[in-house]
This record gives C-alpha cells, structure tokens and sequence, in this order.
C-alpha cells in the first residue's frame, strides 16, 4: 500500500458512456477515484454523437473528485485512455464545429464499399491494419467531404478524445500513435498520418494533431485547466493511447504469448505481435508501447447481447439475482446446449465477416431447451468465436499461451470456465476491474521516470487473480461445437439479405 504523501499518476478513462479519473501508487494501488457521466445522442438512427465539451465537463467533474481527495502536490503525471473511433472537429479557438461523432455511428454505412473500392480495398487494409468496416473515422470524414465539406473545411483540428482533452489541459492538442491509429488514417507502419489517404479526403496534415509515442510528455497543466480541475499547474501530462489498447497494457498483455480478452459490452481478444500481421480475424493495432502490435479480434456484442437477452427474455435487469439464477441453470446444460445454437451478432459482425447488416438468431430450438439452454448458447457462440481468431492467430505463427480476462465478464465462472476449456489456454483475472485507466497510469509512470521501461512497469502495477486450467477431457467436445457453431452465420445470412 502506498503511504500518504507518496507521489500518485492519475489514469483518465474518458469512455463512451463515463469519464473515471484514478489515482494509482507505484504499485498499482489505486487510491482515489472520481467519475461522472456521458450523455450519448442519436438524433437519427445512424447517427450517435457526443457533445465535446460534454468530455471536459466529465473529465473536471473527475479529476475534482480526485483532487479533493488527495493533495494535487502528489499527483506527479496524467494520461489519458480514450474510446477509440470517436471524433471532434474544432476552429482555430479550439471551441467544436458542431457535435462528435461517436464510435457507433453508421451514417457513413453507404460508402464505405465505394470508398474502399476507389482507393483500393487491401492497400486501404495494409496502410491501417484496419479491414473494410464502418467503425474507422475514415468513412465518417468521407461522409463530411461529401455532405458538409464546408464543415470540413473550417476545421483547424480533427481531433480524438485525446486530442480534445490535451488541448483543454496544456492549450495544444496532441495524439498518441494508439489513440490515432483507429481513425483508420494512420499508417501504422510509418507511424505518421498517411498522406495518400488524407489526399483521398481533401484533408490537410496540418489539420490533424502532432502523434507521438505513448509515454513521451506532450505538456503541463495549464493555469485555467488547473482551476477548473484541481490539479496543480504544471502538473505533466503524458501521452496514452486508446482505451482498448491500455487495457491490453493494463492487463500487461504487451508480451509474446499473452491475450488480453474484455468480456465487456463488446468483446476484445488482443496477441501482440512483432509485426503488422493482417488478417480477416483481426484488426491490426498499435501496440500501447509502441514497440509491436496487437492483433484484435472483435465482436461488436458481448455484454450488450447478455443484457439484451436478459431484458427480453429473463424479466430484465431490476433483479440482480437473475444473472446467478442463470449461470447455475447454464451450468448444468452440456456443452453444445443439446442441440441449441445461437448467432450473437445481434448489433453486426466484425471478424472475420465484417458485415455491419447481421443479425442474431437461435437455431435448433426445442420444447425441452430452458432459459438456462438459451443463456449458454449465446455465450457459447460468443466464446467460440473468440477461440477461433486465437486458433487463426497460431496459424500465424504466434503462440497465445496464457489469458487475462477482463470486463463484467471475467466475473462469470461459467464463461471463463469455457474460454479456457475451448482455447486449451490457462485463464486468469486481471486483479483490476479498471484495466484502461491502469493502463494509461503505467503509460504516465513511464513518462515521468518512475519505471525505465513499459515492461518493468506493467510488472510492477498490475496482478493477477487464480488460475483457471483447461479440462482436455473437454477439447473434443468443444472442436466439434465450433466446427457447428462457424456455419451458424454463413447459414443464416440470407435472413437478412447479406
């Protein structure tokens, strides 16, 4: 534990639905924290946006509550962790040209196959490590060349939610390589904003941020950040990365063999990689160090399609019992849910279809399958197409050889008990329910000379809970599973006209 008055780094999560500002000691302590709300719009159902200064309000709100509990002299350095694919457009005042637009937001569905096409589809995916898919930044700005390029233009900065709120804190907007590279303008090979792209848009390099390695300090608190949020003036900012990334770094996954997987509201399977492996399964990240990559499997719902089903089918959420009633029925179903499958991609597909118009289904339904049938189908599917990129990744060369689990989801010991026995890889719990924010803090540790590298810090600021091994009396059942449960999409695409 730390003692009072020893130095603290604060990891700032600004994440879609919150901003958590966390204060953590040397040894990944954390020791006090502050937190305040997003609000996210959607005026039209393609559309869901942000209101910038929506951000700073949160993250002053965050960092009062942590500065009041801890003198502001002891906070020796801030980084930020931020939701990725999220985008503000600001004048030359630094005041936002209308609202952001956020991760989830599909307005520019109807041109990212044209768009693509026009630049060329694999050279799109080699300068980005990013597949054709509607997340990345880039379909949104071709939206604004060709819907409201007057908008566009009056741009002097388009910025990140790093970006955004490093302005707000040192008067000058700057991007880490993990914070821009999901905009899918990045060229993650050079590290720099690629220039061919930016030409395809009509988009100037000086309208996009400095992007530096995580871990170089891009600045200090100013006088009127310091006032609207406690800290001390001067205080070191550092440059972090995207939120998914820290968390990889956070659950010190940034390391031959070892996965991090967020059972959050989406899935995230993460293998870093020496290189820039590409793929179908995978988007190709930055590594939160800067050294590598993380290859990143991703399933658009996880959590989202366990709450769903709970609100549609279990009664709903208002009784906290019902996730642990589940779990036990579940638990006494055999694999394979006798016969039940379930397609999860109830909010579209990334890996490895990439098709933004799936839909979820359940298939082989019977008057004997119970609640407990449904439940397990659905995490099921969920878990196999987890193991299934992590089976691609092997063929790749890599060799993922040890899982730490994050998200509300690494408290199920159902579904934890299924990735390991389903991968055949030992499975453990990230100690740290905040993994993102930890990440930044390392990445604010390394910054201000605490640690002389990423790897002696994650060491030192992370840990992790009991082992899971995997059943091998199991792995038979479960290759035969995923064999069923990969034709459960390619069998039910025509529902939906895919």
């Amino acid at each position: 534990m730390s003692s009072i008055g020893d130095p603290l780094v604060i990891g700032l999560d600004s994440s879609t639905q919150s901003c958590k500002a966390i204060a953590w000691d040397r040894n990944g302590n954390a020791v006090a924290e502050g937190r305040a709300p997003l609000e996210l719009a959607r005026p039209r159902p393609d559309f869901a946006e942000q209101e910038a200064g929506d951000w700073w309000q949160a993250a002053t709100i965050a960092l009062r509550q942590v500065t009041a509990a801890v003198d502001p002299k002891r906070i020796a350095g801030l980084a930020i962790s931020n939701q990725r694919e999220t985008v503000a457009l600001v004048d030359a005042e630094g005041n936002a040209i209308g609202p952001a637009s956020v991760w989830l937001d599909e307005r520019a569905a109807g041109l990212v196959d044209r768009f693509a096409g026009e630049f060329g589809r694999q050279r799109l995916h080699e300068i980005t490590g990013k597949p054709i898919d509607v997340t990345p930044v880039v379909y949104r700005l071709k939206w604004l060349r060709e819907n409201e390029p007057e908008r566009l233009d009056r741009a002097a900065k388009i910025l990140d939610v790093q970006g955004y709120l490093t302005m707000k804190l040192t008067g000058t907007p700057s991007a880490s390589w993990t914070s821009a590279d999901p905009f899918g303008i990045f060229d993650i090979s050079r590290k720099e904003w690629s220039g061919p792209i930016l030409d395809a848009l009509g988009i100037a390099p000086a309208q996009l941020p400095a992007a530096v390695r995580t871990g170089t300090r891009i600045g200090t608190v100013h006088a009127a950040a310091a006032a609207a949020t406690g800290l001390a003036q001067g205080t070191p900012v550092i440059a972090g990365g995207g939120d998914g990334q820290c968390a990889g770094l956070g659950s010190n996954a940034v390391r031959d063999g070892v996965v991090y997987l967020n059972l959050g509201t989406a899935i995230i399977a993460g293998l870093w990689s020496p290189t820039p492996v590409l793929g179908p399964y995978w988007r190709t990240m930055t590594s939160p160090t800067g050294d590598g990559y993380f290859l990143e499997a991703v399933q658009r719902a996880g959590a989202y399609f366990v709450n769903w089903f709970v609100d549609m089918f279990a009664g709903g959420r208002a009784d906290p019992s019902i996730y642990s009633r589940l779990e036990r029925e579940a638990a006494g179903v055999p694999i394979g849910s006798d016969g039940l499958l379930a397609g999860t991609t109830l909010v579209g597909c990334m890996d490895p279809h990439w098709d933004m118009n799936a839909r979820a289904s359940f298939i082989g339904m019977h008057p004997s399958h119970t609640l407990g049938h449904f439940y397990r189908a659905g995490l099921e599917a969920m878990t196999l197409q987890s193991a299934r990129a992590l089976e691609e990744m092997r063929r790749q060369g890599l060799a993922p050889s040890r899982i730490v689990a994050i998200g509300g989801g690494a408290n199920s010991p159902l579904w934890t008990r299924m990735v390991a026995d389903s991968t055949g890889i030992p499975i453990q719990k990230g100690q740290s329910a905040e993994a993102s924010s930890l990440g930044a803090a390392i990445s604010a540790a390394v910054g201000i000379g605490w640690f002389d590298s990423f790897e002696k810090a994650a060491d030192a600021m992370t840990s992790v809970a009991e082992t899971i091994t995997p059943d091998p009396s199991t792995r038979d059942a479960w290759a035969a599973l995923s064999r069923r449960q990969a034709e459960v999409f390619p069998a039910t695409r025509f529902a939906w006209g895919g």
